[in-house]
């Protein structure tokens, strides 16, 4: 929603964004035609961070991997009982990091806390009064200490790929970025250079820099990289409630 649109229509009064995100719409001439913008930053709290925990689960466990593995007849032949394919991950006493600590990232580090995780954060604001032992970093910390890094930031141009060259250089060798909040946030060609070399151990995105994804993008190819269409928000019961508050807007 562009300064040459909002000229082109002299009637627009008003500018509802389905979304938590609002970098769709150029903010400043906005203000300037005087015309109010609304997003939605509530309505995919439970459902993101659900999806986070199926993306980092899906990772330590491969269930379907397995599962398909199980069918094909791999255990049957195994001579013992002890069977897997992959590498199992425990995640009690990992460290998981959050960069974006509103509503979703404290969704998201509750959830973390749940399963044994230590949390670090890194916001705008250093939150007071958690309720959890949650514990704040400062960005470079955050790259260097966690196990787990997930990205629920919103993308402006101070946030713009913040996972870059410089910070994946950071990370843990054994480190897992997981990515459900905007693909800008990353520097993709960076990411997939970390991913092939080693540098670092898994990506997993929901979301990429040009969606629909397109099939020249490096991280099609790139090791290790798991990739989901945008989904982390599409719950039957999310859609019902973005709707509701659209209109309540």
């Amino acid at each position: 929603i562009t300064a040459s649109l909002m000229d082109a229509c002299p009637a627009l009064r008003y500018i509802g964004v389905l979304a938590t995100g609002f970098n769709v719409v150029d903010i400043a001439a906005a203000k300037a035609h005087g015309i109010p913008v609304c997003n939605i930053p509530s309505y995919g709290t439970d459902a993101v961070a659900q999806f986070v925990m199926a993306l980092l689960l899906e990772l330590c466990h491969h269930v379907g991997e397995h599962s398909r593995s199980v069918k094909a007849g791999d255990w049957s032949r195994c001579p013992d009982f002890c069977y897997w394919n992959w590498p199992l991950i425990e995640l009690a006493g990992k460290t998981f990091g959050i960069l974006g600590f509103g509503s979703i990232g404290s969704s998201v580090g509750n959830v973390a806390a749940a399963l044994g995780m230590k949390v670090l954060y890194h916001s705008a604001t250093r939150k007071k009064n958690l309720g959890r032992d949650f514990r704040y970093a400062d960005l470079d910390t955050l790259f260097k200490r966690s196990d787990f890094l997930s990205l629920h930031c919103p993308l402006n141009e101070e946030t713009r790929q913040i996972v870059n060259k410089r910070t994946l250089s950071l990370m843990k060798p054994r480190a897992v970025l997981i990515n459900t909040a905007r693909g800008g946030l990353v520097d993709e060609t960076a990411l997939a250079e970390a991913l092939d070399s080693g540098r670092l151990a898994a990506a997993l995105l929901d979301v990429v820099a040009e969606e629909p994804i397109k099939e020249s993008n490096v991280l099609l190819c790139a090791k290790n990289c798991l990739i989901t269409p945008h989904v982390a928000w599409a719950a039957a019961e999310t859609r019902q409630d973005v709707v509701y508050d659209a209109a309540v807007n």
